[in-house]
């Protein structure tokens, strides 16, 4: 039997298309999986786990503690002023420190961490626990197209190279008034 010219080009087309929604969809969404698997929190411990931040930017080194009441505000500013912090401001960093994930991770030397600005940091933010361990987040300069910033957490534990979220500079690059907690001022009576 023979099959007339036009059956065989659309069977030779409904076979290279079926070949091509299989190699894009099927094998797109392995290769996309495991993109997304290379994306891992840059912590473990959770927001109730952390005792004291210490940020080291700029010239400046600010010092917030828990405090052990349930009154508000939460945290205190140790150093360099003492006085009630602004929750709102720790509540941002706290929660980029908990959820954020790296984009991804690189392998580097200690030789190569000046090209990536990790020799001057940006910014530097200790991190206390409970349970007395200590975690460090080191914020280095953007990366080539100013989208991620590079960082490197615990230091001293291993020697990859992250890209983080740019939210990490805004969150810990403030003067030390915005660090403050805002007085609450009552609204004004109405006069008659």
């Amino acid at each position: 039997m023979k099959l007339p010219k036009t059956t065989l080009i659309l069977i030779f087309l409904s076979i290279g298309l079926g070949s091509f929604v299989y190699f894009y969809e099927i094998k797109g969404k392995n290769q996309q999986t495991e993109i997304q698997s290379q994306k891992q929190k840059i912590f473990t411990f959770t927001a109730d786990d952390i005792q004291s931040l210490t940020i080291k930017f700029k010239e400046t080194t600010l010092q917030l503690v828990k405090r052990n009441t349930s009154e508000k505000p939460q945290w205190e500013i140790k150093s360099p002023i003492s006085t009630p912090a602004n929750d709102a401001i720790v509540s941002y960093l706290i929660d980029l420190l908990v959820d954020s994930k790296s984009e991804r991770t690189i392998p580097v030397s200690p030789v190569e961490l000046s090209e990536f600005g990790l020799d001057q940091p940006v910014a530097t933010i200790d991190v206390k626990l409970k349970n007395q361990q200590t975690h460090q987040l080191i914020l280095g300069k953007g990366d080539f197209n100013n989208q991620f910033l590079y960082a490197q957490a615990d230091p001293n534990k291993n020697m990859n190279l992250l890209l983080v979220s740019k939210d990490f500079v805004n969150a810990v690059n403030r003067d030390i008034s915005e660090w403050k907690q805002i007085p609450d001022i009552p609204p004004p009576t109405p006069t008659k």
